[in-house]
């Protein structure tokens, strides 16, 4: 009587593995297409650069003229007209501002001194010569209502500081979350360690 059961254990649960095995199969033929899929649509997302402000930034418009002019004529570039195409001060409230797309740059757009000291004052003129063109080509492709347009510098650095204020806000909920974290991490080992007290008196 003690050796019927085993055998309707192992049978019921070996039959089911064939049907189990088919659906597999089916999803490994997708497998490549969808990767494909994620990889041409990469690649048009790289091609198309960026139309959310990930590799545009604004530059003054007569600035970036002059500078391209010099670059043409075979001129030296200097580091401060460079540096005069995001210059906030000294500058005409109304003078307008034109966005550049910098995603061929890499993360090489977050240190512009790094990146001088690196190509030079003329190689960091072409880069932002090149951005310009680069944005030109691709706007076309953002959707209509995304395309960065020019702005005057005023408007400029009225974005520029809410954007900065935004990440200050951010920065202080993260900071306030890891508090809050820490406190409960506190708290968790404040209770543990209660009933271990109790313990050790009760013993």
């Amino acid at each position: 009587p003690s050796s019927a059961p085993p055998p309707p254990l192992r049978h019921p649960p070996a039959r089911p593995a064939p049907p189990a095995a088919q659906p597999a199969a089916p999803h490994a033929e997708m497998a490549p297409k969808e990767a494909e899929a994620k990889a041409a649509a990469q690649e048009e997302a790289d091609d198309e650069s960026s139309d959310g402000g990930f590799g545009i930034c604004y530059v003054r418009e007569k600035v970036l003229k002059d500078l391209r002019e010099q670059v043409k004529a075979g001129k030296e570039i200097t580091r401060e007209a460079v540096e005069k195409l995001t210059a906030d001060e000294d500058i005409d409230p109304e003078e307008t501002m034109v966005p550049v797309d910098m995603a061929g740059l890499g993360d090489d757009i977050e240190d512009i001194d790094a990146l001088m000291e690196k190509v030079g004052a003329k190689g960091v003129a072409e880069a932002f010569i090149a951005a310009e063109e680069r944005f030109k080509a691709n706007k076309d492709k953002m959707p209509a209502d995304a395309v960065p347009q020019p702005m005057t510098a005023e408007a400029w650095k009225a974005l520029a500081e809410a954007d900065l204020e935004d990440m200050e806000s951010e920065d202080l909920e993260d900071e306030e979350e890891e508090e809050e974290l820490d406190d409960e991490d506190e708290e968790d080992g404040e209770a543990a360690e209660e009933p271990a007290a109790k313990k050790a008196k009760t013993s």
